[in-house]
């Protein structure tokens, strides 16, 4: 008859296997399977810290991306339509793209814009009515407006 020790220390046995393969331990006694299966589980703590910090890192990269602007200027029949975004706004800026129309001799007809905890435009512009200033197209438009917003905002990037 087999006693109910022998039935746990089976059993204590049998898991500490388990947990020796878990582990990739090579220990051949119960005290030296446990002390390879506490490494391992600081080994997985400071895996789970360092894919945390990753994470951070992500968020934080994705967050300065989301401040480089974009910028897009689309040509329509008599002018542009002109889209500014920012994942961040900054003083001024709104104020400096405006006057980068004005030096284009461009005027605008239709315009939106937000500049609250974020920086967006849409505007609708036309060439002036002088006459006597060049005819510009997208690029320039967007040449502009990306030099405009490199003088007022911190992080942008011109293409």
């Amino acid at each position: 008859m087999v006693s109910r020790e022998h039935i746990r220390a089976a059993a204590l046995h049998e898991k500490l296997q388990l947990l020796r393969s878990i582990t990739n331990s090579h220990a051949d006694n119960d005290a030296s399977i446990i002390v390879d299966a506490s490494k391992y589980i600081e080994e997985l703590k400071e895996k789970v810290e360092r894919l945390n910090q990753d994470i951070v890192d992500g968020t934080q990269s994705s967050n300065n991306q989301e401040t480089i602007p974009s910028v897009t200027v689309e040509t329509l029949e008599k002018g542009f339509l002109i889209n500014v975004y920012s994942g961040k706004s900054c003083p001024g800026l709104l104020v400096s793209i405006l006057e980068a129309f004005e030096e284009l001799n461009l005027n605008v007809v239709e315009a939106s814009a937000s500049c609250a905890d974020k920086f967006q435009l849409e505007a609708i512009s036309v060439e002036g009515d002088d006459g006597g200033g060049e005819i510009v197209d997208a690029q320039v438009v967007r040449q502009a407006v990306l030099q405009a917003i490199g003088n007022r905002h911190p992080t942008s990037e011109q293409d």
